[in-house]
């Protein structure tokens, strides 16, 4: 067996596009990759085919990248000819690569319509428009209540205005969030414990709103010196700030956030400058499931019904609320998995990563957990020809520096869903563009024959970067990569020229 490893309104909006620049939602459908990855124009020359290894070692192989390491393969997706390699069989950290693998597992064990439910209902009798007892509010892990196309609380809106319609105008009891479909590990295995404020390490839950984030709004004082303004958004979050900002001179804002596990109190220090007007960070919350029955809570207060009792997470109750029997007010459907695909995979979102593997598992009878998850994406790798030796798996999002892959398997993972008519399209879709589409790889590739011609899944942690996906040669033919550097000491920016140069000559590849 392979080695695996344990764990895991509006107002909200702008801090959501800024955090991870959300795509606009693209069709449902595209052509498959040979015909959408058509060669871009440009001026540089074609690389021939019996240059190209030629032309890749000369990068790959600069003096300045000596002390690191290299993982690279490229295969023709019409011939199956490998056209170069580098290290291509041995283990490297793959970062958001990572997601390549729970997408193209989730994709063949849930399928792309498949869509997460909640059930609102009451532990009590409901009578004369009031329920005496708890709302309860149970979930399956719907990554999608969120602010990424509208206002954060408009599915809540939506559920409050049910219950009114229903005649419900009171509530003699408690909002209770049951996120009992998943483990209690909200978090990854490896994940480091000085990114548990930042967004990027958002819990993980079977009830999730608004991707467990809240937004820090920082506000300069009126002279330097004087301590900065904070304002915590929405106030349902729960975390407790300690407000370590002071006003210093000019407008620029150098912040740092810091919160320990299972802590509710944010820590937010440095400085923000005099002039500038605010600095908006995210940051993770703890709790999410307390978080969600908060937030519900309060939407339906505003809008018109009463709730006496608090908001509560139901693994904190002595006594838990029976549902046996009970018709519940109504179940909410999520959209689809092809389109919660396209936030994870452009946007490279860890939260729906984790929340996808730990729906693998679920949804094969093995419990909400990422152990199982791993088991079922350890049978489809299996089914693929994948050797267990070709990895090492710690999480579903590539946040953790436990997982390891080698290129052969994303590149073999690739080939798998582009020759399966089942997901071609349906996985070519959620893939960033190069050039394009605000993913995250919109601003690279410019001006070469690249641009809104490869579409591929970055990677990026301290000292890892990575790239794999689709690009068509100056021919049109198909081509599929991956490219993976591990180690190095120099600047970020400069692994990433070499990764772009590297799939510009792919993209000027011409037999002819």
């Amino acid at each position: 067996m392979p080695h695996t490893l344990r764990r895991t309104g509006a107002v909200l909006l702008l801090a959501l596009a800024l955090s991870a620049c959300a795509p606009k939602t693209p069709p449902t459908t595209v052509a498959a990759p040979a015909t959408v990855l058509a060669p871009a124009a440009a001026a540089a020359p074609a690389v021939r085919i019996d240059s190209l290894s030629r032309e890749l070692d000369r990068i790959f192989a600069a003096p300045s990248f000596d002390r690191m390491q290299w993982g690279v393969l490229v295969r023709s997706l019409a011939s199956g000819q490998v056209l170069y390699e580098r290290n291509a069989s041995k283990l490297l950290m793959p970062a958001s690569n990572m997601k390549i693998v729970t997408l193209a597992a989730a994709a063949e064990r849930l399928g792309w319509d498949y869509t997460w439910t909640t059930t609102v209902a009451p532990a009590g009798r409901v009578e004369g428009g009031v329920l005496n007892g708890d709302l309860v509010v149970r979930g399956t892990g719907d990554p999608t209540i969120n602010g990424r196309s509208g206002e954060a609380t408009v599915v809540f809106q939506k559920w409050a205005d049910l219950l009114l319609a229903s005649g419900l105008r009171r509530i003699d009891g408690r909002i209770v969030g049951d996120a009992s479909a998943f483990d209690d590990e909200e978090l990854g295995a490896g994940w480091a414990w000085d990114d548990m404020a930042f967004d990027y390490s958002a819990p993980v839950s079977a009830l999730q709103f608004n991707e467990d984030v809240a937004r820090i709004v920082v506000k300069p004082g009126v002279v330097e010196g004087a301590p900065a303004g904070i304002e915590l958004i929405p106030a349902e979050s729960g975390l407790v700030v300690d407000n370590r900002v002071v006003t210093g001179p000019g407008d620029r804002a150098a912040l740092s956030l810091r919160r320990l596990l299972g802590s509710d109190r944010l820590t937010v220090s440095g400085s923000i400058g005099r002039l500038a007007k605010e600095a908006v960070r995210l940051a993770a919350v703890d709790g999410p499931s307390a978080y969600f029955a908060r937030a519900f809570r309060q939407v339906l207060i505003a809008r018109g019904i009463d709730v006496t009792g608090p908001a509560v997470d139901a693994r904190g109750l002595a006594v838990k609320p029976v549902l046996d029997g009970v018709t519940p007010f109504f179940v909410h459907r999520s959209p689809p998995l092809s389109e919660a695909a396209r936030v994870l995979m452009k946007v490279s979102q860890n939260l729906y990563a984790e929340t996808f593997l730990k729906t693998i598992g679920a949804a094969a009878g093995e419990g909400g957990n990422t152990e199982s998850g791993q088991k079922e994406v350890v049978k489809v790798l299996q089914g693929w020809g994948i050797a267990p030796e070709e990895y090492v798996l710690a999480d579903g999002s590539g946040l953790s520096r436990y997982n390891y892959l080698t290129p052969h398997m994303l590149v073999t993972i690739l080939e798998q869903v582009h020759r399966d008519p089942r997901h071609r399209d349906a996985f070519a879709a959620t893939l960033p563009i190069g050039g394009e589409d605000g993913g995250t790889i919109a601003r690279r590739f410019k001006g070469t024959r690249a641009a809104g011609n490869v579409r591929a899944k970055t990677g990026s942690l301290a000292n890892v970067r990575a790239l794999s996906g689709y690009v068509a040669s100056l021919d049109g033919e198909p081509l599929v990569f991956s490219i993976i550097a591990n180690n190095f000491t120099v600047p970020q920016a400069t692994i990433d020229a070499a990764i772009d140069r590297a799939v510009e000559q792919l993209a000027s590849l011409s037999r002819k």
